[in-house]
């Protein structure tokens, strides 16, 4: 515990870059040399820039005492680069993170067959199903399906893992300890009792926009291959699988109508090389000689709902309107200006998109972004689609006049 306070300094040392880190290692032995070494010899360490080395000035323990006693307290467990248990798969790839933190059961990612299922948020009803239908196929014929909790293909490949009583990791764009999106929470406490969530950034971390491109190349390199099942040419789910390629990773997609804007990037990809896929054994028949002890070739199909049951992505639409919880005056005391002008404007039923949100309150694009994301981790907005956002709870001043 006592050396592992310097891990976590190392890497909250604020705007200290991940490629920055690895060069500080490379020169010393370890996080704890590091922190004591004179600002002079850090500045021999090749590749370290003047602007970076300054940064390490910065020596106060406090930041990393606090974020153990925060793991300590949720379950929370940490992973080092030097640990056994961090997955050589991922320690190879190029600016690894230098530390996780997890919830849940770590497996042996090396000693299994991981594939990461991605695809855009906005997928068509074809888009989930065939998500879902990987997710359970590759779980049930001995996979680990890796994917990231956001909405869309993501959630519909972790349920489909989780309904085939398989093992399902999700990796983060927060802290372990926050659920995003907020109407995810059943899935990761789902994934949290019989799989794992991980993440590189500490417990409490918001969802930051940036954390999700970082934390693709996380997925990618856990896995041996990467499935995209739905992305239009500019989805982030390509970012993902061209990073997959650049790790040395398989890349397969799943084929769309030509005309779908959905399905441009996975037949782009696939015309580019990429494996076509029209059920998980396509991926998984890859690796079964590498893991027979652990793959099969069970051609199980998703089992249909039972009758009357009402598909997971539907639930909000057959379940009859509640009325709205009232946001309380400790709650209210507690958003900042931003988020108070924001949740004004929004309406309960009808979606405002962002930049319609911005224009109405004369308030610049990003600093509403960063307004409704606070709002939507704490449950007071809910994203629809095309980024149109509503308010998920009554405020005082309409309290009072009813």
């Amino acid at each position: 515990m006592a050396a592992l306070k310097y891990w976590v300094w190392l890497t909250t040392v604020p705007r200290l870059t991940n490629h920055s880190r690895w060069l500080l290692l490379e020169h010393f032995s370890s996080p704890e040399e590091i922190y004591y070494a004179e600002q002079q010899q850090i500045r021999l360490v090749a590749g370290l820039s003047s602007a970076q080395a300054d940064l390490l000035e910065q020596r106060s323990l406090h930041r990393a005492e606090e974020i153990l006693s925060d793991c300590a307290a949720k379950d929370i467990f940490i992973l080092t680069v030097q640990d056994a248990a961090y997955p050589t798969r991922l320690r190879q790839i190029y600016d690894a993170p230098i530390l996780l933190y997890g919830k849940g059961a770590m497996p042996l990612f090396d000693d299994e067959a991981a594939v990461t299922v991605v695809g855009t948020r906005g997928c068509t009803p074809y888009g989930v199903q065939v998500a879902e239908q990987l997710g359970y196929e590759m779980a049930k014929q001995g996979a680990i399906v890796v994917s990231g909790l956001a909405k869309g293909i993501d959630t519909a490949a972790h349920r489909g893992a989780l309904r085939a009583g398989g093992f399902t990791a999700a990796i983060l764009g927060c802290g372990v300890d926050t659920v995003y999106p907020v109407e995810n929470r059943k899935l990761y406490e789902d994934i949290l009792a019989t799989g794992v969530l991980l993440s590189e950034y500490p417990p409490g971390s918001a969802p930051e926009r940036w954390h999700f491109p970082e934390r693709n190349r996380i997925m990618s390199g856990l896995s041996l291959a990467t499935v995209v099942v739905e992305a239009d040419k500019d989805s982030g789910a390509l970012i993902t699988a061209h990073t997959a390629a650049e790790q040395g990773r398989d890349v397969f997609a799943v084929p769309g109508p030509i005309h779908a804007k959905e399905s441009r990037g996975c037949n782009q990809l696939i015309r580019d090389g990429a494996g076509l896929v029209t059920e998980g054994w396509d991926v998984l028949r890859e690796y079964q000689s590498r893991y027979a002890h652990r793959l099969h070739c069970d051609k199980t199909k998703l089992p249909d709902l039972p009758e009357g049951g009402v598909a997971p992505e539907q639930q909000m639409e057959a379940v009859p309107v509640k009325e709205l919880p009232v946001l309380g005056k400790t709650e209210w005391k507690q958003l900042t200006d931003d988020q108070i002008q924001v949740l004004r404007i929004l309406d309960t039923a009808e979606g405002m998109l962002t930049d319609d949100i911005a224009e109405e309150i004369a308030m610049p694009v990003r600093r509403v972004l960063s307004a409704l994301t606070m709002l939507e981790v704490d449950g007071y907005v809910t994203q629809q689609s095309a980024r149109r956002f509503v308010r998920a709870v009554e405020i005082m001043e309409e309290k009072k006049e009813g």
